[in-house]
C-alpha cells in the first residue's frame, strides 16, 4: 500500500474585508499517496486554487490541519518549511515565475545554490534533467530567449532537479497555446509514471485533467467529486 504523503482535513478558508466575510473553502479533506497525480477541477471561484496553495504551505488555512510528507505544516517555521520546499516538495507557477537576468542553468540550479549545496554535487544530475527535458542546448539562454513552453520546461527543471515527492502545480498550461499545453501535459505524465514524483495539479482543462490519475472535482468551496 503506498503511503500518503499529504493529508488535508476539514479545511476552511474565508477572506474578511469590512463586515463581509466571504467562505471560500467550507471543510475540504484532501490526501494523496505516494507516486499519485492528482488533478484538482472546477470552475473560477470553486475554491481549486485556494486549496491548493494551503496544501503547498504557501497560505494558511483558517480552520483545518495539512500534513505534508508527515509534518503539521502549522508547526514547522519559516525556515523549516522553505528548506522542504528545496529539498522535498516543489511548486510551479502558470507563469513561469524564472528569474529574468539568470539563464536557464541558472534558474535551474537556483534552489540547490540556496541551499548551499557545491556545484559538483549537482552538476551531473542537473545535466539529466535538463536533456531529459529537452533543454540541454538552451543552457546559457535567458528566459526571454526561450519560447513559452521551454520557459515552463525551466520551470518544471527547477522543480523536478531536487529530487521532490512532491510538485504542486497552479494551471502549468494555463499560458500557452494547445499543441504547447499538450506537450507540457505529456511531460508531466511521464515524470509521475518515470520518476515516481507525486503531482497535485490545479487546471481548468478537462483535457488535461485526464492526464492525472485521480481528478477532484471542486465546486462552492467543497469537494463535490473525488
Amino acid at each position: 500500500m503506498a503511503d500518503v504523503v499529504l493529508k488535508a482535513q476539514n479545511i476552511k478558508k474565508s477572506f474578511v474585508m469590512g463586515e463581509v466575510i466571504t467562505d471560500v473553502l467550507k471543510g475540504v479533506d484532501f490526501s494523496v499517496n505516494e507516486g499519485e497525480f492528482v488533478a484538482i477541477v472546477g470552475e473560477s471561484g470553486s475554491g481549486k486554487s485556494t486549496l491548493l496553495y494551503i496544501l503547498a504551505g504557501i497560505d494558511t488555512p483558517t480552520e483545518g490541519t495539512v500534513e505534508l510528507l508527515g509534518k503539521n505544516i502549522a508547526n514547522t517555521t519559516d525556515e523549516e518549511l522553505a528548506a522542504m520546499r528545496r529539498r522535498e516538495f516543489s511548486f510551479v507557477y502558470q507563469f513561469d515565475n524564472l528569474v529574468p537576468n539568470l539563464t536557464v542553468y541558472e534558474n535551474v540550479t537556483l534552489p540547490l545554490v540556496l541551499d548551499k549545496r557545491k556545484e559538483s554535487e549537482y552538476k551531473a544530475q542537473v545535466q539529466e534533467v535538463l536533456e531529459y527535458l529537452g533543454l540541454a542546448d538552451r543552457l546559457k539562454s535567458l528566459p526571454r530567449q526561450l519560447s513559452g513552453g521551454e520557459q515552463q520546461r525551466t520551470a518544471i527543471a527547477r522543480a523536478l532537479v531536487t529530487n521532490p515527492k512532491v510538485i504542486f502545480l497552479d494551471e502549468p498550461t494555463g499560458s500557452l497555446d494547445k499543441e504547447r499545453g499538450r506537450q507540457v501535459m505529456e511531460l508531466l505524465a511521464d515524470i509521475n509514471k518515470n520518476r515516481g514524483v507525486a503531482l497535485v495539479m490545479v487546471t481548468h482543462s478537462q483535457a488535461h485533467a485526464e492526464y492525472a490519475t485521480k481528478i477532484v472535482r471542486m465546486e462552492d468551496g467543497v469537494v463535490a467529486q473525488c
